[in-house]
């Protein structure tokens, strides 16, 4: 069994950060029944790269999950979301502020039937604040909590992160919170309204960037792959054109000298702590960067290796996709899709020892079980579907 099994999601959201919160429930146990606009659906089933008729960017944040489709522009739209609402544990949304209300959709109106329920409001910047009214995305917010100003190299302009990191971190909060309420309601009974602000996640990512502002009044500058605080700890080219990254604490300092040959600084009682490594950080950065511009990545990483000297190859996606250790991990898996047929897929890292691990389930159809759960779950006999596929509810 696995761990989330009995646990039913609505979600009412699109794009990124809350349909990966929900692929994670649904990989995990849950019934996640994604709501979509009869038509089109979620928009990002029209985004880059185009499989076929469907998209690989859809299928990375959706898999998993049930979809039905429902017009919230009718009654009967509407009111099957509140019929599913009654029935459901968690409902997950990323509306503008104030637009489900106008469809009676939020979360006040849905406790009044159902208690229990756990609501997700996903906003840019909350439900409060002088800021709730405005629209953004995830590099938005990327901008505005810190994280760009912290990347990119010495001396050089702010750089984003190669993934879109406040919409995946921003499921991954999503996840921790709803987990969290739903054992406060096995407490309690009763189920609870979430505020997650996608600029609140950044903000609290920030971590010991705020702490060393908390501590030194200090601005982290940027530093490229440079540590601020610990030395060495930077990726370093490699002769072959290829790059290393070495991260060392105290009890590394001498082996790395060694495999290095840099006898001077193994010697030198200046450099033997991390603070005074950090006080000498050009000194020490520029004998590793010459040291290590005659070594291949191979020969330096297999160095390391023998010295316990933690370090580790830059790889690109496709060398990452193809190491024999994430492949033994079980970390690169596939789906078979009606449209697509057979496609990878990246499971959830999770091995659990007590329940089933998780598995990679395709992703829908547009409506693919629209009419499965209104049978199923709402009642719905056949001429009432038809009146409202008839009518465009659905």
């Amino acid at each position: 069994m696995k761990p989330l099994v009995g646990v039913t999601v609505i979600e009412l959201a699109r794009v990124l950060a809350c349909p990966f919160a929900d692929m994670i429930l649904a990989e995990l146990g849950a019934t996640v029944i994604k709501i979509e606009q009869p038509g089109t659906g979620d928009e990002t089933r029209s985004f880059e790269p185009q499989v076929g008729d469907e998209s690989a960017y859809y299928f990375a944040c959706n898999r998993g999950k049930q979809s039905v489709t429902a017009n919230l522009k009718t009654d009967a739209g509407r009111r099957i979301v509140r019929e599913l609402a009654q029935r459901a544990d968690i409902l997950i949304e990323n509306f503008p502020v104030g637009t489900l209300a106008r469809y009676g959709l939020d979360h006040a109106t849905l406790r009044a039937d159902n208690e229990r329920l756990v609501y997700v409001s996903c906003t840019g910047f909350g439900q409060t604040g002088p800021y709730a009214k405005r629209k953004g995305y995830d590099t938005v917010f990327q901008a505005m909590g810190g994280i760009m100003s912290l990347t990119g190299e010495r001396g050089g302009g702010p750089v984003k992160p190669g993934l879109p990191i406040a919409d995946l971190t921003s499921g991954m909060w999503i996840v921790i919170g709803l987990l969290s309420a739903l054992n406060g309601r096995a407490m309690t009974g009763k189920g609870c309204h979430i505020d997650f602000s996608m600029l609140d996640g950044q903000v609290s990512l920030l971590t010991l960037a705020a702490g060393r502002y908390f501590a030194l009044g200090e601005v982290p500058p940027r530093l490229g792959t440079e540590h601020p605080g610990r030395v060495p700890s930077a990726t370093f080219a490699c002769s072959d054109g290829a790059f290393v990254h070495i991260t060392c604490s105290d009890q590394h300092w001498l082996p790395l000298c060694k495999l290095l040959k840099l006898d001077t600084l193994a010697s030198d009682p200046l450099l033997a702590t991390n603070a005074g490594r950090v006080e000498h950080r050009e000194r020490v950065m520029d004998a590793l960067t010459q040291a290590i511009s005659g070594w291949t990545r191979q020969a330096l990483c297999d160095a390391c290796d023998a010295e316990g000297v933690p370090a580790g190859p830059i790889k690109n996606v496709a060398e990452v996709l193809a190491d024999p250790h994430v492949r033994a991990r079980g970390m690169v898996s596939e789906f078979e899709h009606p449209g697509v047929g057979t496609f990878g897929a990246l499971p959830l890292p999770f091995k659990f020892d007590g329940f089933a691990n998780p598995e990679v389930v395709r992703p829908p159809l547009l409506g693919e079980h629209t009419e499965q759960v209104l049978r199923e779950r709402l009642g719905y006999d056949a001429q009432h579907i038809a009146a409202l596929r008839r009518d465009g509810a659905i």
